[in-house]
């Protein structure tokens, strides 16, 4: 598996506790999107692990394409032109 599967085509919204750790996906192939559960294994993608600094509401990346993981950058965008 060279490229990530999109996993949606728009943001998740979702909200972080501060001081929690998240693992992100980054294959696509999670169904707990946008967390990791594990269905990486033998993919040769790894989560994108990390701890909230705060408390709030962020929009994750669904379509694995970001270029600043794991939050949406607008990338979806340019699949729904395509």
């Amino acid at each position: 598996m060279n490229e990530p599967k999109v996993a949606g085509t728009s943001p998740c919204q979702v909200d972080l506790e501060a001081g929690k750790k998240y693992a992100f996906c980054t294959c696509g192939l999670s169904e707990a999107q946008p967390f990791c559960d594990g269905r990486h294994k033998g993919t040769g993608f790894t989560p994108t692990v990390f701890q909230a600094d705060e408390s709030k509401t962020a929009f994750f990346c669904a379509c694995k394409k970001t270029a600043n993981a794991p939050n949406c950058d607008g990338s979806h965008n340019q699949l729904k032109d395509s």
